[in-house]
């Protein structure tokens, strides 16, 4: 049986629940929680159907992390609410605050140019530091050194569906190193000149990848789909790599995550899209879940097993199926190799249109 055959073998017996677990046998992995002490209830409720829906007969620890020391109460109520091993941590100073050359009056005044445009979130400053700590810090923590995988978690989400094989075995042993369940557009308004410092970043490393135009727009510019991040389970050797480091490296002295309000699901979306092949991410359709007023929930009705499995909110609409999903074009996607030809063309275009527009705005610029 070759490769492609044996993966669709695995996931065909993930959505069955037929899924063989050898005895005793685990991955290296950990839930990493994200978390606040006023956050503690959202919690509970979303750990508790986690492990009901799964953590229940996998045992897998967690990891909880805070810009600030957890409080007794926190940690008394969480370790009541599993068999699991569970960690608490204060994240370091130097993770959580603004690096020393971003000019902070100059971030500052583009938090309140933001939040005069009524962009979501676009007058926080804690927003932008979990951004950039998702983005380039959290997998470097010195408790994670030694795990291989990790299943982000956040307070408030939903689990709709028993999940009766391990996923992090899954991405193990058919060599996925990234994964999602919700892919949608980003607001343009928060990540100006993400697309632009991500073009130039490959040009300079000449990368190349068959996943990275699942993300171009026919104009070439960025399409804003990405794999929104609350939810991923992924490769922490991946994140520790030389060159997704370079990558966060790069992005992080072009200031974008204070200047701007840069997301880590655009950073890790395109990261994976220029550092990995199409056949190691993953869209885990079987896991229901919900963050928000977004949704995702398997096809229950065609599938007769899942559907025993799921009760998803009958009255809520499937975000699979709204205009903004970009689940569509994954699913539709054929890997194409984007090659540093396909890279210059697409800053010709870039610049190009930035030209255009700006004639547009100013006719009197000719």
């Amino acid at each position: 049986m070759d490769r492609d055959k044996a993966v669709e073998a695995m996931r065909e017996m993930a959505r069955l629940g037929i899924m063989p677990v050898p005895e005793g046998r685990r991955a290296n992995a950990s839930f990493v929680v994200l978390l606040r002490n006023r956050e503690l209830d959202q919690f509970r409720a979303t750990m508790r159907q986690l492990e009901d829906r799964f953590n229940r007969k996998y045992h897998y620890p967690y990891l909880f992390l805070n810009d600030e020391p957890f409080t007794e109460e926190f940690m008394r109520f969480i370790a009541a609410s599993t068999t699991s091993n569970v960690t608490f941590a204060t994240i370091p100073h130097d993770h959580w605050s603004v690096p020393g050359f971003v000019d902070e009056e100059k971030a500052a005044q583009a938090r309140r140019k933001m939040e005069e445009n009524k962009v979501i979130y676009g007058g926080s400053l804690s927003y932008r530091h979990m951004c950039r700590y998702n983005s380039g810090f959290f997998y470097k923590h010195p408790l994670l050194h030694t795990v291989d995988w990790y299943w982000r978690v956040e307070p408030g989400v939903d689990f709709y569906c028993d999940i009766e094989y391990d996923p992090f075995l899954y991405m193990q042993d058919t060599g996925k190193k990234y994964s999602f369940v919700i892919a949608l557009k980003e607001l343009e308004a928060t990540i100006p000149s993400l697309w632009q410092y991500t073009l130039e970043y490959m040009k300079m490393t000449n990368a190349s990848s068959n996943l990275f135009s699942y993300f171009v727009a026919e104009s070439g510019n960025y399409n804003l789909c990405h794999f929104w991040s609350n939810f991923e389970i992924a490769s922490l050797n991946w994140l520790r790599s030389d060159a997704y480091e370079s990558y966060f490296q790069y992005l992080d002295r072009a200031k974008g995550f204070f200047i701007e309000r840069w997301g880590d699901a655009p950073v890790h979306s395109l990261a994976a899209g220029m550092l990995l092949d199409h056949s190691q991410v993953h869209f885990f359709d079987d896991i229901g879940y919900r963050h928000e007023d977004f949704m995702h929930c398997p096809d229950t009705k065609a599938d007769l097993a899942m559907n025993l499995r799921c009760q998803c909110p009958p009255k809520m609409k499937n975000f699979d199926r709204s205009q903004g999903s970009c689940l569509p074009r994954w699913k539709s996607y054929a890997p194409y190799l984007w090659s540093r030809r396909d890279t210059d063309e697409a800053l010709r275009l870039m610049h190009e249109n930035r030209i255009l527009n700006s004639l547009v705005r100013d006719p009197e610029i000719v």
